[in-house]
């Protein structure tokens, strides 16, 4: 079965684990420090790790002083966890629409559902594209309205020359199982407000006041006061290990995936299929899935086709807008171009250790299935 997905662990990474094993503390301490030091310089500005990428966007909107009665405006074509992390706020989202071309949220969209309740937007780096950022942040500044970036998909992308995550508001990376760079789970927020860094370093740790710094001097905090909420999102010394690991395979990590991409827009052209590419620059995004759009309605039998064949696929993803607890949450949403989208959208395997004969393979049954029809 070629999969759609997959972690790829090196020795590295198991030395790592190991080592952290050896020494008998697995909570958050060193390790997450030097995972953290590591990952500010990636970035050139301050990373801070907590325990998945849906606690990083969660700690993000409670740090901007979300709460009941506020909105976020949001695109449905979205995992449900950025909608999760919103509504963990008492904030309600807004799902808007998408743009057919990149699957990126509607700026136009975005301004007709903006009113005197809109406290934030969050963008969504789907499959690694960013699209327009400065159109985005213009209208954010105009608004006054913070900028959450569910970049998820998008560690390594660059923009306009800069790193995503090396600027703008607030941005959350994912380090799950499956992502560009996996921690095992995980995931950090980088922001250059150093309010907001106070707020989620408390925060992950029950909100006990100043408990980062006694966690990394290997000391306790016996004594403490709380000012807020906060949570037990706090990331293990075990799974800094592995992102440690992974961190100084990323080079390799993000010329893999825009090489394996680039070879499928060349497969897929020359054998010429019904599908539609996404817009985007596969030489600035580094892409966490391969999505392409299938436009002879024959979407969900070709998945059958592939899974035969011993090639897994995925639908990313179920529009949040029609889940029953968002329509109660936000109500009821027409989304036409996203309900369009969702039933075209087929994502092929796309990992570190895919080989060009498994895409190959991949194009010459999506070919004898095109032919048969």
């Amino acid at each position: 079965m070629i999969r759609l997905s997959k972690s790829s662990i090196s020795d590295l990474e198991k030395e790592n684990v190991l080592r952290v094993l050896g020494e008998e503390y697995l909570g958050m301490g060193q390790e997450v420090k030097k995972f953290e030091e590591e990952l500010s310089a990636f970035f050139g500005r301050d990373a801070v790790c907590v325990n998945t990428g849906t606690s990083a966007l969660h700690l993000s909107f409670q740090a901007i002083g979300l709460k009941e009665g506020d909105e976020v405006l949001v695109p449905a074509l979205t995992y449900l966890a950025t909608f999760q992390a919103i509504c963990a706020t008492g904030a309600k989202p807004i799902p808007c629409d998408v743009t057919e071309g990149n699957l990126l949220l509607d700026l136009d969209d975005v301004k007709a559902k903006t009113n005197s309740n809109t406290k934030a937007i969050c963008l969504v780096h789907y499959t690694g594209n960013v699209g327009d950022l400065e159109a985005y942040y213009e209208y954010a500044k105009k608004m006054n309205l913070r900028v959450i970036e569910d970049a998820a998909h998008a560690l390594g992308t660059v923009y306009k020359n800069k790193l995503i995550g090396s600027f703008g508001d607030i941005v959350c990376f994912s380090f799950d199982g499956i992502k560009n760079l996996t921690a095992g789970e995980g995931g950090a927020i980088v922001t250059s407000d150093a309010a907001v860094l106070k707020k989620v370093r408390d925060a992950r740790l029950l909100g006990v006041i100043g408990d980062t710094e006694k966690r990394f001097s290997g000391q306790r905090s016996w004594v403490f006061d709380v000012e807020e909420q906060g949570w037990r999102y706090h990331m293990s010394d075990v799974m800094a290990a592995i992102g440690r690991g992974q961190l100084q395979r990323f080079p390799d990590f993000k010329k893999k995936r825009q090489t394996l991409s680039q070879n499928y827009v060349r497969l897929i052209k020359s054998a010429n299929l019904p599908v539609v590419f996404i817009e985007m620059d596969y030489d600035q995004v580094t892409p966490h899935i391969f999505v392409v759009k299938i436009t002879n309605g024959k979407r969900d039998q070709l998945r059958d086709f592939l899974i035969d064949n011993g090639i897994q696929t995925g639908m990313h993803y179920y529009p949040s807008h029609r889940l029953t607890f968002i329509k109660k949450t936000s109500g009821t949403f027409k989304l036409p171009v996203t309900d369009k989208m969702y039933d075209m959208i087929l994502t092929l395997p796309l990992h570190y250790d895919l080989t060009v004969e498994n895409q190959e393979y991949i194009i010459k049954k999506m070919m004898e299935f095109s032919n048969e029809q």
